[in-house]
């Protein structure tokens, strides 16, 4: 099997992350060069997590010039990601990329394009899809076993502090990161519809800021009217107890029901038949029939499994469980829910024109 060179562009918080990732993979993974302006924490970094002889460059044009390399992790502000995605794609290397794809829906469809015309993957950042159990009743779901599905909803509650906005100035601004929709929920929202097997055909919304002094909204609700006809309602907050996080997501079906996801940093899962009797140990042997323990230990760090996946994807030509697409259409949805705030009124999906946080400024009095 190929071993596969890394390149990571960014060294902030989430890197840590793609980090453990390598660890656990490095018979197919090898990190060979990092790219942050700011080399000395960068340095610091991979000595924590046990990495040495790695080249450190304080940019990434001249990294990617003076490197080959298969593979590159983009986890910088998501403001940076078009530009940083299209050099990699351009140079013949596949990217993980971090949530969300772009701040545009029309450079996420493009970027989308080109790794489809250049036939390079794009393996995105929507941890959730990687979570143990969610593959395995995504086919349940589509195959009918909960029957006629009536909604879905989603509640992420992941609080955060006024000194997890102070901490960086792009935080919080519609230029380089949106609100709690769009940074912390747009995987959520891509779980629900993709678990849903439905695309969203329309949306309306609102957005509030209540708390965080920051641009964006610190709490948003919309609902989405799928193809189907199922609706989905989708509540997105940072304004709750930073030591309270939950992301929850419930499916209803005329037989049955499906409730899962985080609180308080432990699994939650509550599965049930048409008789309304838990059925949770038969998707859990499901899982461990298909996967074993290994597809468990993915939820304590899913960039592992997001890895794994990228690394099969390019072995065999596939696309990743969450490619290239999902990050086109999460984005789409995400400013479709913007949009409808902003115009006070029912927005059809996909958009139309193009759309982009930027065009959100202004829209609680602060420019």
């Amino acid at each position: 099997m190929n071993r596969y060179k890394v390149a990571v562009i960014g060294c902030g918080r989430v890197a840590e992350k793609h980090l453990k990732a390598y660890s656990k993979l490095k018979d197919r993974l090898e990190l060979i060069c990092v790219a942050d302006p700011a080399m000395d924490h960068a340095k610091k970094v991979l000595a924590e997590r046990g990495f040495t002889g790695v080249k450190i460059y304080s940019d990434y044009e001249d990294m990617l010039s003076n490197e080959t390399v298969d593979i590159c992790a983009i986890t910088v502000p998501s403001g940076l990601h078009y530009k940083i995605a299209t050099t990699c794609l351009n140079k013949g290397i596949n990217i993980l990329l971090e949530k969300p794809m772009t701040m545009s829906n029309k450079e996420s469809k493009e970027l989308y394009e080109l790794s489809k015309s250049l036939n390079k993957k794009i393996a995105m950042g929507h941890i959730y899809r990687y979570f143990p159990l969610v593959g395995i009743l995504r086919e349940d779901i589509k195959n009918g076993a909960f029957g006629k599905i009536t909604h879905g909803t989603i509640c992420v509650r992941w609080g955060h502090g006024q000194d997890y906005y102070d901490s960086a100035a792009w935080r919080g601004t519609w230029k380089s990161d949106g609100g709690a929709l769009m940074n912390q929920s747009i995987h959520a929202v891509d779980l629900l519809l993709w678990l849903m097997d439905s695309k969203a055909v329309s949306v309306t919304s609102k957005l509030a800021q209540r708390l965080r002094d920051i641009e964006a909204e610190d709490v948003g609700m919309a609902i989405m009217e799928l193809d189907n006809g199922a609706l989905a309602m989708i509540e997105g907050t940072t304004a709750t107890l930073p030591d309270g996080k939950e992301a929850m997501f419930s499916i209803f079906g005329e037989k049955g029901s499906v409730s899962l996801g985080l609180k308080r940093g432990k699994p939650s899962l509550d599965i049930r038949n048409a008789k309304g009797k838990k059925i949770n140990f038969r998707y859990i042997r499901k899982q461990l029939g298909k996967g074993g323990f290994k597809s468990f230990s993915y939820a304590l760090n899913p960039h592992t499994g997001i890895y794994a996946d990228l690394v099969n994807a390019i072995d065999n030509d596939t696309q990743p469980v969450a490619d290239a697409y999902a990050g086109y259409t999460s984005v789409d949805n995400l400013l479709g829910i913007y949009k409808a705030a902003k115009e006070g009124c029912s927005v059809s999906l996909p958009l139309s024109e193009e759309f982009t946080t930027e065009d959100m400024t202004g829209f609680f009095g602060k420019k």
